[in-house]
């Protein structure tokens, strides 16, 4: 017995367990109460004071906006779920030509942000575009002597977003299908059941959490879409925050109105939640193998091909060329010394806010690793929760308290020392990072909680028996073995940064124009070809990360490697 007591005692000394880490707790607590506190800032001061301009809206255009964002939001929502689940079943369990391809290329519309996809099919399908000019010369027609789809539409602008962020629900509904258990799928095929059969009976109830998620994640970019609505002429709730501030110079208005968009928000979250209650999609056994490829008849390989190359055409396909014919044709008139500052002001703000986000989000998931509970779980949703509020929203409540402080300390100043300080903060280069690291912590920390988790408890426990401490196993053990975890999501924050619009619009500093203000403002004027050099570096920028996810996905099931294909076999 005092053998097996030493054992023990010796065994604890070795391995000791995780303890609660006050330090490291703290600091995650105050990191996140730092990015929830713009949410709480809006919504807590919204409605304390209703001025005439609140009033008017009620009565004027209020009920359009909710129409409008009601009917884009469900347009949207039936697109990204057709055409993003069909597409990951097809790739994911069918065999056509192309269909290698067409795993990786249907992911590539996330490049392309939905504001840049609206100037280019606008300059294609206008009046005077190559489209309508051609139907004019073949037919022999005058303006008005026929009928064409109007682009600028609410129709339009819900084509554009739906064929921008279908890969949302591809990449998620891909995954599930991916996880699957092939006994389900067997079984079906056993009763006699088709791919399509199968799909529709056991693969799509399976794989309904990761499409309902997907279909969430594409509503909440179509909620906080400003570039795309504004440039159609769209009358949704981010035009309305944007003209109240901007245009009126009511900021209780635009809160109010902030306001109402986060209810929106707060009811795709809540239904998306209720969707699944209590709901658990488990295996029936813990031994995976390779999925099978349904081979399909010369006529169905023909309609899936079609199915996953049309998306693809008209999401990014399309879009590219047109960029890079104008792009060339005329391009940027103001290409050169400007065309460099602006790209140096995009690339450098993005790099600073991605660094800034991987460093915050270190601790957070860190945090949840040595001490798991539902605290520090509850902590990093808090600070994850600006992914799902629009930029215009975000920056209403970065700027409130800050134009406030800066006013304080301006009074202040002037009181008693006879100066007056200005505005430090708001409208400053620090205030748009802010904004950036509130609106996209999110990604930085789902891919760090992601690299962690695969990491070994052993590996760090070897490590605090060697007599490092939590922070020195951070640096020499988990960094290097996440390093590539750490990039992704450097990488992922960088790019959302270049392709954001109404943050930058609304809190860049005087005469700090980025890439996607350029393009914006260019298009706005309707120098739509002028436009398509800022557009085209945003999209090339964002085709790294889309590839590097798609590869991902295709490495994510277990029993995918060369081994189990060619032995054709379970693996565990």
């Amino acid at each position: 017995m005092s053998q097996i007591s030493e054992i023990q005692q010796n065994k604890e000394k070795s391995f000791p367990v995780r303890r609660f880490s006050p330090s490291l707790t703290g600091l995650s607590f105050l990191i996140a109460l730092l990015f929830v506190f713009p949410v709480i800032v809006v919504t807590s001061t919204a409605f304390q004071s209703s001025g005439e301009l609140w009033h008017h809206l009620i009565s004027t255009v209020l009920t359009d906006y909710i129409v409008t964002t009601l009917l884009l939001a469900i347009g949207v929502a039936l697109i990204v779920a057709i055409v993003g689940t069909g597409t990951a079943w097809l790739v994911t369990m069918c065999k056509f030509p192309g269909v290698r391809f067409f795993e990786w290329a249907l992911i590539l519309p996330m490049a392309v942000p939905a504001y840049v996809m609206a100037y280019t099919y606008t300059d294609f399908l206008q009046v005077s575009g190559p489209v309508q000019s051609l139907i004019r010369e073949l037919a022999g027609l005058s303006y008005g002597e026929y009928w064409f789809p109007e682009i600028r539409s609410l129709g339009g602008a819900t084509i554009m977003l739906g064929f921008v962020l279908y890969p949302y629900v591809y990449m998620l509904a891909r995954a599930t299908f991916n996880e699957q258990s092939i006994c389900a799928l067997e079984v079906s095929r056993t009763l006699g059941a088709g791919p399509f059969r199968t799909f529709f009976r056991v693969a799509l109830p399976l794989a309904r959490p990761g499409i309902l998620a997907g279909t969430a994640l594409a509503l909440m970019e179509t909620l906080a879409d400003f570039g795309t609505v504004s440039f159609f002429g769209i009358q949704t709730f981010t035009t309305g925050i944007v003209n109240a501030w901007l245009s009126f110079g009511d900021l209780d208005a635009a809160r109010q109105l902030a306001t109402c968009l986060l209810v929106f928000v707060f009811m795709v979250i809540t239904l998306e939640r209720l969707s699944r209650r209590k709901a658990r999609y488990h295996h029936a056994t813990n031994r995976y193998q390779t999925l099978p490829d349904y081979r399909l008849s010369p006529l169905q390989a023909l309609l899936a091909f079609l199915a996953c190359f049309i998306p693809l055409l008209i999401g990014f396909i399309v879009p590219a060329l047109i960029l890079i014919a104008m792009s060339f044709q005329l391009g940027d008139a103001q290409f050169g010394p400007k065309f460099f500052t602006l790209a140096g002001n995009s690339f450098t703000i993005a790099a600073i806010t991605a660094v800034a986000a991987v460093l915050l989000a270190l601790p957070l998931v860190y945090a949840q690793r040595l001490t798991p509970g539902l605290m520090i779980s509850l902590t990093n949703r808090m600070a994850s929760m600006g992914y799902a509020i629009p930029g215009t929203v975000v920056a209403l409540g970065v700027l409130f308290p800050l134009a406030a402080f800066d006013n304080a300390l301006a009074s202040w100043t002037k009181e008693n020392f006879g100066f007056s300080t200005g505005l430090l903060l708001t409208g400053s280069v620090a205030a748009l990072v802010f904004a950036y690291l509130v609106r996209f912590m999110a990604a930085s920390i789902q891919t760090l909680e992601s690299g962690l988790q695969k990491i070994r408890p052993s590996m760090e426990d070897a490590s605090r028996t060697l007599g490092m401490g939590k922070y020195a196993t951070l640096w020499h053990v988990h960094m290097p073995m996440m390093k590539g975890s750490l990039l992704t999501a450097g990488l992922m924050v960088f790019v959302d940064v270049m392709k954001e619009l109404p943050a930058t619009l609304v809190m860049r500093p005087f005469n700090f124009d980025t890439l996607a203000v350029q393009a914006y403002n260019l298009a706005s004027d309707e120098r739509l070809s002028e436009s398509s050099t800022a557009s085209l570096t945003i999209v090339l920028v964002g085709l790294l990360p889309t590839i590097l996810l798609s590869r991902a996905i295709s490495k994510s099931r277990a029993g995918n490697g060369e081994t189990a294909k060619s032995k054709g076999r379970e693996e565990p």
